[in-house]
């Protein structure tokens, strides 16, 4: 008798998960003719697997989820969504006001995000359903590349004892140095929305529908330099949520040619490396030409606050042409007053307001059809020049005054920052037909540094992908000039799938890697992967209409095959962003 063969233990094979992004690839290809048995053996998936997806369509298509989510769980709440959405807009618009935020801070405005949502919600969650826990932040921070705190702003701010230090630290090293006023320069980044009204004017009975204030929460992000002797100014920096709007197109602008740095990113923020950009292709350039034609010695001293936008080590970017530059952070505690930002946000008003008033007064033009059809991000740049050529010289050294106060009482300009210009704009205003007072307009100065409710975050979230939509129709996300062929495409896109899973595994930090795997996926394979997809779209087009024959094609279902298509362009361009 054989002895008995001991039971073999069969392995269960770990179940795959199927992404959002590769459901929303097969419905759409089924969408344009492949059959469910093509795609389970392209997909290496069942059929019924297939089956249920391509059932579900609708849902997959249409699924807007947040950044960095990869599948569609039954339990994820829609409210979440939202708020995923929404904290990284409002952590951006902390950073611009220069507010320190500890991981805790982050947590609970994603805590109240949730409440204020559920509770406008009949069907929402309730309150104290999400708890925001350190799991989920984890998860958050990875799957929208969010930055670790920096860690000069981790430690336990400094008392008024050290930043009083500091002060007296500045003045020894300007005086070894041998510094004047002229070689020292400051920074100051701040956000503008630039197409904002206040809150109460109206527009008198010839003038009605001025869009309303929700819409105008389009906003971009400005850096402004100059020294404290304010006699030069040095090119702004401006961030903008997109690359080329419309308006560029339209009229062939020479971005080089404009009076700002323009640069460009989907949030509109100012990074470390557009900032890095500035400082060697414009900071560097323009103090050294301005030193040399001023006959002074060749050395200056930039003064900048304590951001996570300037690493601690930032000379070691400076090109070797610009080693004559030190740079200087300010403590955490102490900053340059906020005249100048105060100042070139009322002259960006006063001109805006002017604008408006020339443009009624030598056009047919009404206010509302300026408003909604010619006042572009263009005109934008053009009153942004005005504005801070408008920035008084006193304004310019009464902002050293905390830093340098020796120096300012030797100007003796404090408080001299011009006060009229608030009085000029209720004037305007009045000119163009609105009624507001000086009050309307102190509010609107400061509501650029107030804190988003909960629909304006949404809001501002929803017009970055409005604006993606309009550069998709108006033919601006074009390929590339050289033509990549789609099999190179294909290959690379293997290697970067190999390439993630080797730093991965290998990598000690996983953070790291992931969050860095994360931001080169979406910014770099999501372009090539997107050509991908308009090809393949327009291959399964050409192939339905040589199915069809030509009388067929002329038919009323090619152009809504044509549409749909269009369409779904649109919504892969919007996912991707």
């Amino acid at each position: 008798m054989s002895p008995m063969k001991a039971p073999v233990k069969r392995c269960k094979k770990k179940k795959k998960g199927i992404t959002v992004d590769l459901k929303k690839t097969i419905c759409k290809e089924y969408i344009n003719g492949a059959r469910i048995v093509d795609l389970a053996r392209k997909y290496e998936r069942n059929k019924s697997t297939i089956a249920t997806i391509v059932k579900k369509r609708d849902v997959f298509v249409d699924a807007d989820v947040a950044k960095g989510v990869k599948y569609l769980r039954k339990g994820r709440e829609k409210i979440l969504d939202q708020v995923e959405k929404m904290l990284p807009v409002w952590i951006h618009e902390k950073q611009l006001a220069g507010d320190i935020m500890s991981d805790s801070d982050i947590c609970e405005k994603a805590r109240c995000l949730h409440a204020n949502l559920s509770r406008e919600d009949p069907g929402g969650s309730t309150e104290d359903h999400f708890k925001a826990s350190r799991g989920w932040f984890e998860k958050f921070k990875r799957r929208t590349g969010l930055l670790r705190v920096d860690p000069r702003i981790q430690a336990v701010s400094p008392g008024k004892a050290a930043a009083e230090e500091f002060v007296e630290h500045f003045a020894d090293f300007i005086d070894n140095g041998g510094f004047v006023p002229q070689q020292v320069f400051s920074c100051d980044d701040t956000g503008l929305y630039w197409k904002k009204m206040p809150k109460r004017t109206y527009i008198t009975a010839l003038e009605t529908g001025l869009p309303g204030h929700t819409v105008m929460k389009d906003r971009l992000t400005l850096l402004v330099c100059a020294n404290a002797s304010g006699d030069r100014r040095v090119k702004p920096l401006l961030v903008y949520h997109s690359e080329t709007p419309r308006v560029f197109k339209r009229c062939n602008v020479i971005k080089d040619t404009l009076s700002v740095m323009w640069r460009a990113n989907k949030k509109a923020w100012l990074t470390r490396q557009i900032f890095t950009e500035w400082l060697n292709c414009v900071f560097g350039p323009t103090v050294k030409k301005y030193l040399l034609d001023e006959g002074l010695p060749l050395k200056a001293v930039l003064v900048m606050d304590n951001s996570p936008v300037h690493p601690p080590h930032m000379e070691d970017v400076l090109l070797e042409e610009f080693s004559f530059i030190t740079l200087k952070f300010l403590p955490p505690n102490l900053t340059l007053d906020k005249l100048v930002v105060d100042s070139f946000k009322k002259e960006y008003t006063k001109a805006l307001f002017q604008r408006c008033f020339d443009v009624t007064s030598d056009t047919q033009l009404a206010l509302r059809d300026f408003w909604k059809d010619h006042f572009n991000i263009l005109s934008c740049i053009g009153l942004i020049d005005k504005a801070w050529n408008g920035v008084a010289r006193t304004t310019l050294i009464a902002t050293w005054r905390k830093l340098w106060p020796g120096y300012v009482a030797e100007c003796d300009v404090e408080g001299s920052e011009p006060s009229s210009a608030v009085e000029e704009i209720v004037s305007l205003g009045s000119n163009i037909g609105l009624v507001m007072d000086e009050r309307d307009v102190e509010e609107l100065l400061e509501e650029h540094d107030v804190e988003l409710t909960p629909d304006e975050l949404l809001c501002l979230h929803l017009e970055q992908h409005k604006q993606a939509l309009e550069e998709l129709s108006s033919g601006v996300e074009e390929e590339a000039v050289v033509e990549i062929p789609s099999a190179e495409i294909k290959d690379m896109c293997g290697w970067w799938e190999n390439i993630q899973g080797f730093v991965l595994s290998t990598f000690p930090d996983k953070a790291v890697a992931s969050r860095t795997l994360n931001l080169f996926n979406d910014n770099i394979m999501g372009h090539y992967r997107h050509i991908l997809k308009r090809r393949q779209k327009r291959v399964s087009l050409n192939m339905f209409l040589v199915q069809q024959g030509p009388s067929e094609a002329q038919s009323d279902l090619g152009p809504m095959i044509v549409k749909t298509i269009k369409k779904e362009e649109e919504e892969d361009y919007l996912f991707e962003q």
